[in-house]
């Protein structure tokens, strides 16, 4: 049966036609016209233009109609669509997203959907008859979630800071040396704690239950050693965390995990008892001076913990080992030890990737000039 819709592109229509299909960028929709344009002036048919580029026959159709009925440009232009209007305009949407930015008011920890629409009502920005619906989708198109929070450590912009993390950054990139082994140290606190009921064990289709109450048996410490590069690791559970503890940790490092070693460099963080008066505090002056030349110093910088790379391995051992209730220090130890144990035999290395120059390019704003 005869086309009713005939598409004969003139001259200057073809022209207009092929320029944009060769065009580098053009919206997928308005090319796609142009080549059914084409492939309708060329004489083929609906079903293989509809097979070629591939679209449907019923585009093909509509093309056509439109070609005949305005033209070119007619028959490129986007459709107006349907829908309901916009319920915020571009500026009344930039108000509700800075509201949403803002301090929340006063006897609110943060910002709703209810609480937003109304302080826009409030404003006279917008309608009384705006939603909380409303709100939400607006705020989901900006990826907005004003009642979400997120701890993080803020550094302090200085010279301080990007020194010591070069310093430590320039420590991580050399290659393994026996004699002058890099270890990372670091400790944390831990809650004994105790059942008050006896946990219920897991059965098919039932989870393990474990009764909300429980009893707190007092804390611990464990101290962490890391060698990032020979994958080993060693935790030391104790009852503190003084200076007469640190210092002791320091001698067993030297003494017994390292004889052989000219110097180990340390990688700890700023908390006070990690400094070599220690050593003066705990040993006789010339035991402390003999174990302060053995050990080299290198501090994270302040609110730079995450520098530190046994961060990483103690966050693996809450996870793989500790997420649970452990009501006594010597089952601790025990529970502690063979995660050790099992992690070492396998070498487990840290990998750093983070090198100084990555930071003058990533963390170029923290640096002072």
């Amino acid at each position: 049966m005869a086309k009713k819709y005939l598409v004969t592109l003139t001259d200057e229509e073809l022209a207009q036609v092929l320029a944009l299909t060769h065009k580098g960028r053009i919206a997928a929709r308005r090319l796609m016209r142009a080549h059914i344009l084409r492939l309708a002036h060329e004489r083929q048919t609906d079903e293989v233009i509809a097979q070629t580029l591939p679209t449907s026959v019923a585009t093909v159709e509509r093309i056509r109609e439109r070609f005949v009925l305005g033209g070119v440009d007619y028959a490129l232009a986007e459709e107006p669509r349907g829908g309901a209007p916009r319920k915020l305009d571009g500026k009344q949407e930039a108000f509700l997203v800075a509201l949403a930015c803002s301090t929340p008011p006063e006897g609110h920890r943060a910002w709703t959907m209810q609480l937003l629409a109304d302080q826009l009502i409030k404003s006279k920005v917008v309608e009384p008859e705006l939603s909380d619906e409303t709100v939400r989708r607006t705020l989901k198109k900006n990826d907005l979630k004003p009642w979400l929070r997120s701890e993080w450590c803020i550094p302090t912009v200085s010279a301080e800071f990007v020194w010591r993390m070069e310093d430590v950054l320039d420590l991580y990139a050399e290659p393994y040396h026996p004699a002058f082994p890099v270890v990372c140290f670091d400790e944390r606190p831990y809650q004994l704690i105790g059942e008050t009921r006896q946990p219920l064990p897991c059965a098919p289709g039932a989870p393990a239950r474990y009764d909300f109450e429980y009893q707190r048996l007092g804390t611990c410490n464990w101290f962490t050693y890391l060698q990032p590069l020979a994958g080993w690791r060693h935790v030391v559970v104790t009852e503190r965390r003084p200076k007469l503890d640190f210092a002791p940790r320091m001698k067993e490092l030297v003494e017994v995990h390292f004889p052989d070693a000219e110097r180990i460099r340390l990688v700890v963080d700023n908390l006070n008892i990690h400094t070599p008066a220690a050593f003066y505090d705990a040993f006789a002056p010339a035991e402390a001076r003999r174990l302060v030349q053995r050990i080299e110093f290198h501090y994270t910088p302040k609110h730079g913990s995450w520098l530190n790379m046994v961060e990483s391995e103690l966050a693996v051992l809450s996870q793989q080992c500790l997420d649970r209730r452990i009501p006594l220090r010597d089952q601790l130890q025990r529970e502690i030890a063979a995660w050790e144990v099992e992690r070492n035999q396998r070498k487990v290395m840290v990998k750093w990737q983070f090198k100084t120059t990555d930071a003058r390019i990533k963390l170029k704003k923290l640096y002072p000039s």
